[in-house]
């Protein structure tokens, strides 16, 4: 291989590991923050058991998204110099805003949260929990932005050699960006739902600790419906965005090859490459196509014919990942519509068929943001900007071959050792279940009053 594969190869390691542990922060630190407040208004010790049992898995999950997204911005500097230079203007701002004032207030604030039990007031120890659940997430939305931006440049002029901004507010507001962050954030409430809903399963069918675990199923139930059937919502608003803005993504997630109007999607179909035609028609809705990429169901979808051959995304990847990731989303909708119920008319506990389903389903979510990843960035090449700079333009020309593979071993072996770190723990706490958290609670009558 050579420098450009393996710096690619190396930065969607790192970014893909990274994004294990980010879902599961957007959501998991909101449930906490609502058991917290549950447990502040009603004085009930359920709840504060339950945010001690979350939240130390919450903390876990934490400390390695940090240090593996810490790497990432060097690999800008050190791997993609002459992007960093080409839009390092652009790009730069929403970056630094990000760690200058979210994850900044983000840290500042879980550590309060952490060394705070007993010594602030309840209130004032939940609401610490509430600035870095908003933190965390407006952490996100700069991130996510800055990501939007490359999916569709806005706000800036080429001079000098290098895009410079010139409307900070037109990437701010940038549909694409906004409709990502969107997407993005409520697939992180996904995950966070089916682990809680997966880990509490695992308890109730051990019969421990029922009572605070039907609590903990109930709550990432309906927390996983609002956010399973808003995943749907947006990633129809989504689609009509990526067929303007990236044609030749939106043909290949769908294998159009030949442009066409009123054109009809698919329920299953194998995507030819080699003929370069459309698929053959399966089972489908008619006309829908159209609808998903334009908003009418006359309207027409650009084919990959119609796209130059050095700038069509590999289809087989966007494709295949794109249609898995539909079919769990659907999954998800389904099976959060059984828990709630479940949970609600209070049927979890004997539903020991659905408890299992529910325990093996864990893993689930987090395949889906990854493909969602490989749809957001393979389906984007051979573009890293889409339609200013092409990733092979982007390396660094003075690494070496054996610098970047050296790098790309170090990261895996470390990144590896630190998969297995994360596992154990939270296997280990997960198993052991709140019970040895209360040994940790020292309870004062300034813990029971209010702020």
């Amino acid at each position: 291989m050579d420098v450009l594969t393996l710096s690619r190869l190396q930065f969607a390691i790192t970014s893909m590991f990274h994004f294990i542990f980010v879902p599961l922060t957007l959501g998991l630190v909101i449930l906490v923050a609502f058991m917290e407040t549950q447990y502040v208004r009603t004085h009930n010790e359920k709840y504060l058991r339950m945010t001690r049992f979350w939240g130390k898995l919450f903390l876990i999950n934490f400390a390695l998204g940090i240090v593996t997204g810490i790497t990432l911005e060097f690999q800008f500097g050190m791997n993609w110099s002459e992007y960093s230079k080409y839009v390092g203007d652009i790009f730069g701002a929403p970056l630094a805003i990000e760690a200058t004032a979210a994850f900044f207030l983000e840290s500042t604030f879980i550590g309060l949260w952490i060394f705070g039990w007993n010594r602030i007031s309840p209130r004032l120890h939940a609401i610490c929990i509430w600035v870095v659940a908003v933190a965390t997430n407006l952490s996100a939305l700069w991130i996510l932005l800055a990501n939007g931006w490359m999916q569709h440049p806005v706000g800036y002029v080429l001079q000098n050699g290098r895009a410079e901004m010139v409307d900070f507010m037109a990437m701010v507001t940038n549909p694409y960006g906004l409709f990502k962050f969107g997407h993005t954030v409520l697939s992180g409430y996904v995950v966070a739902a089916f682990f809680v809903m997966g880990i509490a399963s695992w308890h109730l069918l051990r019969r421990s600790n029922t009572d605070l675990f039907k609590t903990s199923f109930k709550y990432a139930a309906i927390f996983g419906l609002v956010a399973a059937f808003g995943l749907a919502l947006i990633g129809d608003f989504s689609a009509v965005e990526v067929a303007t803005a990236q044609p030749s993504k939106f043909a290949a997630m769908e294998s159009i090859w030949n442009t066409q109007t009123e054109a009809d999607y698919n329920l299953f179909v194998i995507p030819d490459t080699t003929a370069k035609t459309n698929s053959v028609e399966t089972a489908g809705l008619p006309d829908f196509l159209s609808f998903l990429a334009t908003g009418d169901f006359e309207g027409q979808v650009t084919g990959l014919n119609d796209i130059p051959a050095n700038e069509q995304p590999p289809v087989w990847a966007t494709f295949v990942s794109f249609r898995l990731m539909v079919a769990l989303g659907i999954l998800f909708a389904v099976l959060t519509v059984i828990a709630t119920v479940k949970s609600v008319r209070n049927r979890l506990v004997n539903s020991r068929k659905f408890l299992w389903i529910m325990l093996y389903a864990l893993p689930l979510p987090y395949i889906a943001t990854q493909l969602g990843w490989v749809v957001a960035e393979v389906g984007r090449q051979p573009w890293i900007v889409y339609g200013v700079l092409k990733t092979a333009n982007a390396g660094s020309p003075a690494v070496s071959l054996a610098q970047v593979t050296s790098s790309l071993i170090a990261f895996t072996v470390v990144y590896g050792l630190l998969a297995v770190v994360d596992v154990y723990l939270l296997f280990k706490v997960a198993r052991r279940g709140p019970d040895g958290d209360l040994d940790h609670i020292v309870k004062t009558p300034t813990t029971l009053q209010g702020a």
